[in-house]
Formats: structure tokens, C-alpha cells, sequence
């Protein structure tokens, strides 16, 4: 890889900082309402024990992050990139959550358009893996401008398969 997917990301209101183990306790904070995860296919990751293996999985995939709001300095929740495909030229951008307290404000999109435009620097797609019943994501990623390309089981790092559908996002159309 010539590109790190692990940078400062920000924009006038909000900062992706790469993920660190001393993270842990202010992500589980926003994580461990079970409100986050009720359309997520793994719904018990507000367990402190599931969290933990979230945890684990997104440090050892090297491209994550914590999403903080630059004036208070709260965590507001974490993304990350991952799998990249050089021969496709792709990368997957997911893993996505965020407190409840964030939901409906608008940040997901200006999250979204941080990494979307960094990453696009270096790769021509961007694919995105979204529960099958996650509609809140579902519509979200359509409003960026995601299509729905495929079905397919994902296992995520350490729990049970699940179905999901893969969006993709093309640079030519960002």
C-alpha cells in the first residue's frame, strides 16, 4: 500500500483520529447503548465482552478510527477503512457507529465526505458492507450517492457470518 489509511482526518467541526488502545473506555461509553446497534446485524455489541472484541479487530485492521467533535472534544463514535484491493484499486470504509446523542444531526455525511474525499486520492471505488436489515445505514449510504451492488455473508473479525448487501461508490461519481 502507498497510502496510509490511518491519518488525521478533520473538518472545521470534527476529527477521525486514528484508533489507539487507551481509546477503549471513551468509545465503549457511546457503545454500550443498546439503541446503537439495533439494526446492526450483530446486535450485542453493547456488551462490554463483544465490545472488546470490536475493539481488538479494529486496532489490528490498522485503518481505524475515533470520531470526535472538535469544540467539546467527545467521542462521538469510530469508522474505519479496510480490505483494500490493490488490483481492484478499491477500499471498504465501514465499521461505522455513533452514539445516539449524534443521530440526525448531519455528521455521518460529513464523516463520510472526509474519508471519501481522502481515499479517493489514492483508489477509484469505495465499497461499504451494510446489514441487510440496517436500514438507517441503507438509506444513509443512498444519499451519498452509494449504489447497491451485491449480496453477500460477511463474517465480522470474531462473530458469526451475516448477510449483507455491498454499496459502492466510484470516484468518477463523488
Amino acid at each position: 500500500m502507498k497510502f496510509s489509511i490511518q491519518t488525521i482526518l478533520e473538518n472545521e467541526k470534527y476529527q477521525l483520529i486514528p484508533l489507539q488502545q487507551g481509546d477503549f473506555e471513551s468509545l465503549y461509553e457511546v457503545a454500550s447503548d443498546p439503541k446503537v446497534w439495533e439494526q446492526h446485524p450483530n446486535k450485542d455489541r453493547y456488551q462490554r465482552e463483544i465490545f472488546e472484541n470490536f475493539f481488538k479487530g479494529a486496532i489490528e485492521s490498522q485503518g481505524a478510527f475515533k470520531i470526535v467533535e472538535k469544540e467539546s472534544g467527545n467521542v462521538l463514535g469510530s469508522s474505519r477503512f479496510y480490505d483494500f484491493d490493490e488490483e481492484k484499486n478499491s477500499i471498504f470504509i465501514g465499521y461505522t457507529f455513533y452514539g445516539v446523542k449524534s443521530w440526525g444531526k448531519g455528521i455521518n455525511p460529513q464523516i463520510k465526505k472526509l474519508m471519501l474525499d481522502y481515499i479517493f486520492q489514492f483508489v477509484d471505488t469505495v465499497r461499504f458492507h451494510i446489514g441487510k436489515e440496517n436500514y438507517r445505514s441503507q438509506i444513509a449510504l443512498e444519499r451519498l450517492g452509494g449504489q447497491k451492488i451485491a449480496e453477500e455473508e460477511v463474517a465480522y473479525f470474531g462473530e458469526p457470518t451475516r448477510t449483507n448487501f455491498v454499496y459502492e461508490i466510484k470516484k468518477e461519481n463523488h
